[in-house]
């Protein structure tokens, strides 16, 4: 994949752990959010297997899971820096969720997607802010002229392409990114996958730091946390399962069914499923 380098490195999989026994049978499991009425495995899997999962909306895991947020505070940080911009960039806008929570936008933005349904989420909701959204791929060039925008950001990329990040940036223009770290949310990746090796996720801080440089850019902010993360149901796992795709690649209810119903057997015994988040912030400006 020329030109994307180590941020899109694959994480080393190792093969499946070996079907889990279920001796509970249809074990009751209580849904924190649904007024205290217990609610069987069969219903928690057949609901969240049907639930859309387009767009970058967590709302529907209200109080069935919970994810402690960074405390540097990305969006408000990323509302200044659109404050001050002329020109900027979205990158992997999602359904548009973050670009749309900004108080002031630059006169012209712009937002790239390149999953349709999330496509046409984002039209809907920024094409009344002025926002052009544009179908990209995200492993292809940016479809911009060099020396574009004096802001690029993007929140969780699945990969950045740091070359042209650097090229469509002005001399003097910052990129700004809250990503995904390390082995984040590893237990439940361990608890399907099997042990993963830590440390070959190509999602490492200081890889993102030697690219950004590698493109010619200065990084002047760095900083990460791990962020403690629940899951209260199966049927919140399963939501979250499809729709962040590279936590358990290739994730259906079909293929891991004995993992997921030795998952709710446990919280239904031992409570929620614990699991680490990680974040980072990283701010790379283009020198003259």
């Amino acid at each position: 994949m020329p030109g994307v380098g180590a941020a899109l490195r694959p994480r080393l999989l190792s093969s499946r752990l070996r079907s889990l026994t279920a001796s509970a049978g249809r074990r009751r499991c209580q849904v924190w959010n649904d007024g205290g009425v217990d609610r069987t495995f069969d219903d928690l899997v057949a609901e969240a297997a049907a639930v859309s999962v387009d767009g970058w909306d967590f709302s529907r895991l209200d109080g069935r899971a919970s994810e402690e947020r960074p405390s540097w505070g990305y969006a408000r940080m990323m509302g200044e820096r659109m404050a001050q911009a002329s020109v900027a960039l979205d990158i992997q806008t999602g359904g548009g969720e973050v670009l749309d929570g900004v108080p002031k936008l630059p006169a012209r933005t712009v937002a790239t997607e390149s999953w349709p349904p999330n496509i046409a989420q984002a039209a809907k909701r920024l094409h009344p802010l002025g926002v052009a959204v544009l179908a990209h791929d995200d492993e292809a060039p940016l479809p911009f002229a060099a020396d574009t925008f004096d802001l690029v950001v993007c929140r969780h990329p699945v990969g950045v392409y740091w070359p042209e990040v650097a090229r469509v940036l002005r001399t003097g223009g910052t990129y700004f990114s809250q990503e995904v770290g390390p082995d984040s949310v590893g237990e439940l990746t361990d608890f399907f996958l099997g042990p993963q090796t830590p440390g070959e996720s190509g999602r490492e801080p200081d890889l993102a730091r030697a690219d950004a440089q590698a493109a010619g850019l200065t990084v002047t902010d760095l900083r990460s946390e791990p962020l403690r993360t629940e899951f209260r149901d199966v049927g919140a796992v399963i939501y979250f399962l499809r729709k962040v795709i590279w936590i358990v690649p290739g994730f259906t209810v079909q293929r891991y069914g004995a993992e997921l119903r030795a998952l709710h057997d446990r919280i239904a015994v031992d409570g929620p499923f614990e699991a680490t988040t990680r974040r980072f912030l990283i701010e790379a400006v283009k020198a003259a």
